[in-house]
């Protein structure tokens, strides 16, 4: 495959126009045109907010396919000097969700001239990345008429060559729960300190004692991470600061760590709150990234055939605290995802993150026949 490849300069063209969770507004445009260039004999199409699923109708159609692809990108501002950069500013597909929804295009252009025995069912879903568009969708009974019985996805993978897939059955990545923590006190002069409640003094404290959580409350062999990304306090080197917000992710393996982890977070809320005689507003919201568990049938059904293929380099992967709105699928029903090698010497999320194009129709070659096998009953 060379530059031509349309659905390589599909990439580029998505490149351009990255858009924040929920205000995927040309991005929907630009997908929706393309879907309706295609055949439309079997083609079902429902669109909600910025949110698109397509169904290929089955020649019998009793079970149903789906893959899904996420399609918001990141506020990153992009630093990769490519001649298709991010023409929004301070917004660039960091994860590689261009990658992804040009996979889609290329996989769904291919079964709507070829149709399957089952149904086939692409999702194109907004807002991975912020707020879950997984759970929101499927909470919203958009999916409910083309429900899949069973469903897909990758994700890129910048550190895995390109030419190979990756997964594994269970766990293979984390789920996620957002912390937002407002500390309120009261401000004063710094040199009356007995006067004030100093709020950075209290959010440097709870900093420290969250990370014990980890070392002292979760058993060494298992997996979970708190980190705290960003802190804002004080507006002058004279002034004790009475208010303080903090905001990070706690990342657990299960959902029985995530409700030990939140609950120790609210414990030690309780502790400063006392100590430092303030008041702290926490908000703890897992809203709907729940761990990626691969089930069983479905993945090695996977693994099996991409072993088995020619062309592929199929390689066994770890568990990851990399978080996913995908789990909530499988929360409710099975299938699996998979990594995808691009080789970028970044990683994701970098403004340098540059994935390799050929791994475009490597993914549509050898993913579209796994799904052509499937919905045709051959697996």
């Amino acid at each position: 495959m060379t530059q031509e490849n349309p659905f390589i300069q599909m990439r580029r063209e998505l490149h351009l126009i990255p858009e924040i969770g929920l205000e995927e507004y040309k991005t929907h445009a630009y997908l929706l045109s393309k879907i309706k260039e295609l055949p439309q004999a079997n083609l079902e199409i429902k669109t909600w907010e910025t949110a698109i699923v397509v169904r290929v109708k089955g020649s019998i159609g009793e079970k149903t396919i789906g893959w899904r692809t996420d399609i918001d990108g990141l506020p990153v501002t992009e630093d990769t000097g490519l001649s298709f950069k991010s023409t929004h500013e301070g917004r660039m597909h960091a994860c590689g969700h261009d990658m992804h929804m040009s996979i889609a295009l290329g996989l769904l252009t291919y079964f709507s001239s070829h149709q399957t025995v089952d149904h086939l069912v692409f999702i194109f879903q907004p807002a991975e990345e912020n707020v879950s568009g997984a759970k929101i969708i499927y909470d919203s009974g958009f999916l409910d008429d083309f429900m899949p019985d069973e469903i897909y996805a990758l994700h890129v993978k910048p550190d895995l060559p390109v030419g190979t897939l990756g997964t594994k059955v269970g766990t293979l990545f984390a789920g996620t729960c957002a912390i937002d923590v407002e500390f309120r006190g009261l401000s004063g002069h710094a040199a009356y300190p007995h006067e004030s409640n100093d709020m950075i003094v209290a959010a440097s404290q709870f900093i420290n004692q969250i990370q014990t959580i980890i070392s002292r409350s979760v058993n060494p062999m298992e997996g979970a991470v708190i980190t705290l990304g960003t802190m804002h306090a004080g507006t002058a080197g004279n002034i004790i600061s009475g208010y303080a917000s903090l905001s990070g992710t706690i990342r657990t393996l299960t959902s029985e760590m995530s409700e030990l982890t939140q609950q120790r977070v609210k414990d030690i809320v309780k502790g400063i709150e006392l100590s430092y005689n303030c008041k702290i507003y926490l908000d703890l919201d897992q809203a709907g990234y729940y761990p990626v568990v691969n089930s069983e049938v479905e993945t090695l059904s996977f693994i099996d055939y991409m072993i088995k293929k020619q062309g592929v380099n199929y390689k066994e992967m770890g568990t990851e605290m990399t978080g996913e709105d995908f789990g909530y699928y499988l929360d409710k029903i099975p299938g699996t995802m998979f990594w995808l090698g691009v080789d970028s010497p970044f990683g994701l999320h970098h403004p340098q993150m540059t994935p390799q194009e050929e791994a475009i129709p490597f993914a549509i070659e050898h993913v579209g026949d796994f799904l052509e096998k499937k919905a045709n009953r051959q697996l």
